[in-house]
Parts: C-alpha cells; structure tokens; sequence
C-alpha cells in the first residue's frame, strides 16, 4: 500500500500509459516525423572537461562541479556535498551514458555528506553509493534508510518534508517535489521523495530533485527567503502527455525558477542519460530561447559542460 500521496504524481501513470508511449505511439503512423532540426539536435552532447577535480580544489570558497544527469558536486559550509550521485556507465546495468562523468569519483576528496532525493534508479544508484561507502553522512527522504543501511553505511539521517540536518556550518532541509517514488511494482509510493535546501554562510542553493511544475516553488521561495543557486531539471518531458505530471520542461523550469526567486539557475537532468523521447540537444536550446525572451541576465543561467566546476558567486 502506498504510504506517501501528498503532491504525489496525478494522475498516476500506470503500465497502460508505459505501453501506449514505448509501443503503440511507435506505430506507423502515430508519430510525426523528425524534422532535419530535431535530428541536428539529437547529434548534441554536452561538453565534458576533465580538471572540475583542480577546479574545485583551485576555487577558494564555495563551489559547484556538475557531473551530469542530476549529480552535484558542490563545496558549502566547509563541506564537500554530493547529491543524487550516479557514477556507473549504465543505470541499472541497462541504459548507458552518453556522456562520461568528467570527474571520476576517485579523483574528488571524501565526500562529507550525501543526499538522495528519491529512490528511482537514476538519482539512488545503489552500485555508486556503495564506492562512494562509510565516512559520509547519507540524508535520504523518510523510508530510504533501510536500503543503504543494507549496503552497511551506518550514517544515515531520515527527513520529512521541512525538516533539517545539520553537519558543522551546513544546514540540510528536505522540501517538497511533486513526483512518486518506486523501486520495484510494487513498492509505488511506498517511500518519500523531495528537494533539499542547502544553507552554509556562503549562501543557500537549491536542488529540486525530479519534479513537475506547481506551487511549492512559490511555497519553498517564501519559506526559504533568497536562494542564490537553484539547480532544477529541464530535460526527460516528452511525451509531455506523459511526462507532464511528473518532470518539468525548460519553460516550467523557467517560471519555477521565477516562482523561487532564485538568483541563478544551474541546468541539470539533460544530456547524460537518453530517457525520454526529446533530441538530446534540445533542452538547453529551448532554455536560452526562454531566457533570452525574458530579457534576463545571460550570467543568471548556467548550463555547464559535463565535469566543469564554478565558483558560487552571488
């Protein structure tokens, strides 16, 4: 039975839905075909460097590398963060990368704290949790503990949505997402997922987990007071009948970094992995048409090369 509904996917995409977009909208027939543009896109991967190591190490103060898909790097509050960490070629040994890491995980220091948002296979890879092993302190959403005690790390903190951890200078707090939560069939809904805010007397960033578009980003604007980097997800949503519910598209992404009052936004979840049915390149093209319409500060909104770390400036 599921334990968790609140701001939970609706409506609820079930094996009919799954089977009318992998098999009957690939019928002849059903689906338009790509433009010559559509296919140029597709051909794009992000770019990916290979000294975010040096250049987190070099940048004095705060910091942030981005490793592709949803994984941070960040340095706040004299901690080094890791957040939705995937480091495997593949997820769950099926779909592979597009892209490599640029920062091996062996290159960066010891990580001082982990965060998972939520439990699907590409923000919780278990296999990666398991190198990255004990001397973290692990802050997952309420019911995850279990699976990476499993894995025997022993520091795991639980957070319901708006509580808070504190690690030295570094405050942790769990906010809210609307998206679902699965491992297996059977387990729907059977665990929580989220954001998380993370506060050092740097600054304050954000990282929205997987989401779709909605209200608490209004709500964790006014909670939270200035968040000066919102890291939020602006691929995998096409089909948007499908996707809709559940992942954000670069406008939405666009106008929940608006609602958030957020001072920059990172791009994330785009161009590492191929999940959903958009050219790969189209993402963050579709970002810089939304920004540049908006008449908005080219410096605010950085889509960064795979494995390139920057400082965290206000």
């Amino acid at each position: 039975m599921a334990r968790f509904s609140h701001l939970a996917t609706q409506p609820e995409r079930g094996p009919s839905d799954m089977l009318r977009w992998k098999l009957l909208d690939r019928l002849p027939g059903r689906r338009r075909a790509r433009s010559a543009d559509a296919a140029a896109l597709d051909r794009v991967r992000p770019g990916v460097r290979t000294d975010g190591a040096t250049a987190l190490a070099e940048i004095d103060g705060a910091a942030a590398c981005w490793i592709g898909h949803a994984t941070w790097v960040l340095r706040l509050g004299g901690k080094l963060v890791a957040i939705d960490p995937i480091w495997s070629e593949r997820i769950q040994g099926v779909v592979p990368r597009l892209v490599p890491p640029g920062v091996a995980l062996e290159a960066l220091p010891p990580f001082d704290v982990v965060c998972v948002t939520h439990d699907h296979m590409d923000h919780m890879d278990l296999a990666t949790l398991a190198r990255i092993g004990k001397g973290p302190t692990y802050v997952v959403p309420l019911g995850n503990a279990p699976r990476l005690t499993r894995l025997g790390l022993d520091d795991v903190v639980e957070l319901d949505w708006w509580q808070a951890h504190t690690v030295g200078d570094l405050t942790v707090t769990l906010v809210p997402a609307r998206h679902w939560s699965m491992r297996a069939p059977w387990t729907r809904n059977e665990t929580l997922w989220g954001g998380y805010v993370l506060r050092g007397p740097e600054g304050t960033a954000y990282h929205s987990g997987d989401t779709a578009a909605g209200d608490h980003f209004a709500e964790i604007g006014q909670r939270v007071g200035t968040i000066d980097w919102a890291m939020l997800p602006i691929g995998a949503y096409a089909p948007r009948w499908f996707m809709a519910p559940q992942h954000m598209d670069p406008d939405d992404a666009g106008a929940a970094w608006q609602a958030l009052g957020a001072r920059h936004l990172l791009a994330m979840h785009w161009g590492t992995f191929r999940l959903t049915d958009e050219p790969i390149g189209e993402p963050p093209a579709r970002m810089r048409a939304w920004w540049s319409k908006q008449a908005l500060p080219e410096q605010r909104l950085w889509i960064l090369d795979v494995g390139e770390a920057r400082a965290l400036t206000c």
